[in-house]
């Protein structure tokens, strides 16, 4: 194994996103060609889905979400710092043994 532990960590994220970035672009040229193939039940379909986001209550979901992502966003912050100061004195004891 010639890469290290945090040449992998560090090409994960980029990993993740490509993976994420393929599967949306395959979802989304199959859902092109469902609605070339049947447009009539597309539009009902989309209809639909309109109708009953109107009906949703969004700004509080989205409102909801928001909350939850600054309180959840401190211990992220702490945990990255964290790791950080972990990677910089694992280089420093490579360099100093």
């Amino acid at each position: 194994m010639d890469q290290s532990s945090a040449e992998v960590a560090a090409e994960l994220p980029e990993r993740g996103v490509q993976w994420v970035k393929d599967r949306v672009e395959a979802v989304l040229n199959e859902t092109e060609d469902y609605v070339r193939e049947k447009p009539a039940q597309s539009l009902l379909c989309a209809f639909v889905a309109g109708y009953i986001l109107n009906r949703l209550p969004l700004g509080r979901i989205f409102s909801g979400l928001f909350r939850l992502f600054i309180v959840a966003l401190r211990p992220a912050i702490l945990i990255y710092g964290a790791a950080k100061l972990y990677q910089a004195a694992q280089e420093e004891e490579s360099l100093n043994p």
